[in-house]
């Protein structure tokens, strides 16, 4: 817990940094490596070989999405890069065909959803930045992700009892779950709270709280869902390269659906 603790401490601020800064460019940078360790780690995790070049062709094309979404070229980018990726996987595929390095149709699937849907989702990031008060936008679905996890984790340890409600996570526990829902909700009306303060923003606290409820609800089946493919692959962490925490796709993954979801709400039903 240490470990985790101090690994959090030294990064958020880090990463809170980049999401302030005045120039969108540094989260597109951060975004783009982000989303390339992202693919690596989901290939090593789920076997896709990658002495065929897979793994390349997919951390390619999961950098270049949210650089495009920087640059204002975002669908133009996208296109691009999933045109790029398919040509690519099925011509490693058909040449392969037939031998003992013969691709399957699921490996290519994976390279896929780890090229094309994660960095498009994560994109969201940058959408939400390059909006008028772009700078309060992007920090919606960062407080749902990162602060649902923080309440499910603290109060799973703390008052956890009903434990195994799913195999996908035996051991979170309902009051975890609920946990999270609260927090996520409760920092999200603090930070409605902070923005009509301070920022001088007309907020809308009944919207926050459906932002907050909606947000947090969707990070949790995001860790899960995640969860479910480690399940499926017989493995604890995508990665190390966060003490504590694992790959960047474990502390991520949540917000592969936190971001696309608060971003679609900010366009429908604006709080501020």
């Amino acid at each position: 817990m240490l470990t985790r603790i101090a690994v959090a401490v030294v990064l958020a601020p880090l990463f809170l940094g980049v999401l302030l800064a005045p120039d969108p460019i540094w989260l597109a940078v951060v975004l783009a490596f982000i989303c390339a360790m992202a693919s690596f780690e989901l290939l090593r995790a789920t076997g896709v070989a990658h002495h065929n070049g897979m793994y390349v062709f997919t951390a390619l094309s999961a950098a270049a999405i949210p650089l495009g979404y920087w640059l204002g070229w975002g669908d133009v980018v996208t296109q691009v890069a999933a045109l790029f990726l398919m040509v690519s996987l099925f011509l490693t595929a058909i040449r392969l065909y037939g031998g003992e390095k013969e691709i399957n149709f699921g490996d290519l699937l994976v390279c896929l959803f780890g090229g094309l849907l994660i960095p498009l989702f994560l994109s969201a990031l940058i959408q939400l930045k390059c909006l008028e008060h772009g700078s309060f936008l992007v920090l919606l679905p960062v407080i749902c992700a990162f602060l649902t996890d923080v309440g499910a984790y603290f109060v799973g340890v703390f008052l956890g009892k009903h434990r195994g409600i799913t195999k996908v996570s035996p051991n979170k526990s309902v009051e975890g779950y609920l946990g999270g829902l609260a927090s996520g909700a409760l920092f999200m009306l603090l930070y409605g709270l902070v923005l009509g303060r301070f920022a001088g923003l007309e907020v809308s606290m009944p919207i926050m709280a459906l932002y907050g409820v909606l947000g947090s609800a969707i990070t949790e089946l995001g860790d899960l869902s995640f969860s479910f493919v480690k399940r499926q692959y017989g493995i604890k962490d995508y990665g190390t390269l966060l003490p504590g925490h694992g790959g960047m796709l474990d502390r991520f993954d949540s917000m592969v659906f936190a971001a696309p979801l608060l971003a679609l709400l900010v366009h429908l039903i604006p709080a501020f």
